[in-house]
């Protein structure tokens, strides 16, 4: 009896490992698939000229980094050479993509292009407006946030070094109290500054996505920015809204 009771349980034991195995073998190529697509779409804004470093990525609920605290977690680059360590070399950036598969990427701004980062519901009706008038839109990524925390980024041509420094300003500047009252919710990314692209991961299991893709061409930022600006003003007027002001905006250093 003792046989016979052996023989289905030995036969239990060989479905159930060929279950793991397939079971295996079915989260290796979901996670083999995750991975291409995802150095896919690094190579493409690297393609697309925008120069990228490896970012920090949730741990949990925290930052990846060995800050204790970080107020930035998983939305800061990992080193603080990142402006000199930003390239859009694919050599390197499959090395790092396939070294560090769970990190994150910046991408450094004010070399090829710049940002405009505006709240998320401004920057939804905003994009509508844009579109509907038929403004030339350059690639926009969506960073999802708890409550009102989204953001939404428009990617544009930067402004470049002007010979006359009066016409230039670097990003920090665009985050003092007496600039926000002028343009309520909006930051400009320039010189000096970096935001995530897609794809990203934020902890909480939020991200950061394409609405549209690196392939469109990045447009003269002076051509959103009155449309921008008129959306962030009302988002700002709106019950239960503010100037926005997150503590991201100066807690990692800037400079490399």
């Amino acid at each position: 009896m003792g046989a016979e009771f052996g023989r289905p349980s030995g036969a239990q034991g060989r479905i159930s490992q060929w279950l793991r195995r397939r079971a295996r073998g079915g989260a290796e190529a979901s996670a083999d698939v995750e991975s291409a697509r995802r150095e896919d779409l690094l190579l493409a804004v690297a393609a697309a000229g925008l120069p990228l470093a490896p970012a920090a990525h949730p741990a949990g609920y925290r930052c990846s980094c060995d800050r204790i605290g970080c107020p930035t977690p998983a939305r800061h680059p990992v080193s603080f050479a990142w402006q000199t360590q930003s390239t859009t070399d694919r050599g390197q950036l499959e090395r790092w993509a396939r070294h560090q598969p769970q990190a994150n990427f910046i991408t450094a701004t004010g070399m090829v292009h710049d940002v405009l980062d505006v709240p998320l519901d401004a920057g939804r009706a905003a994009l509508a407006r844009l579109l509907a008038a038929d403004v030339e839109v350059g690639p926009v990524a969506e960073s999802e946030g708890v409550g009102d925390q989204g953001r939404m980024l428009f990617f544009t041509a930067t402004r470049g070094t002007p010979e006359d420094e009066d016409e230039w300003w670097p990003c920090e500047l665009d985050c003092h109290p007496e600039t926000m009252d002028e343009h309520p919710g909006l930051r400009w990314h320039c010189r000096g500054s970096y935001v995530l692209v897609p794809p990203a991961r934020l902890p909480g299991d939020l991200a950061v996505g394409w609405v549209r893709g690196p392939e469109f061409p990045l447009p003269d930022p002076l051509t959103l920015l009155e449309i921008l600006t008129d959306e962030c003003a009302r988002y700002a007027e709106a019950p239960g809204q503010g100037a926005d002001d997150e503590a991201g905006a100066a807690a990692w250093p800037l400079r490399g």
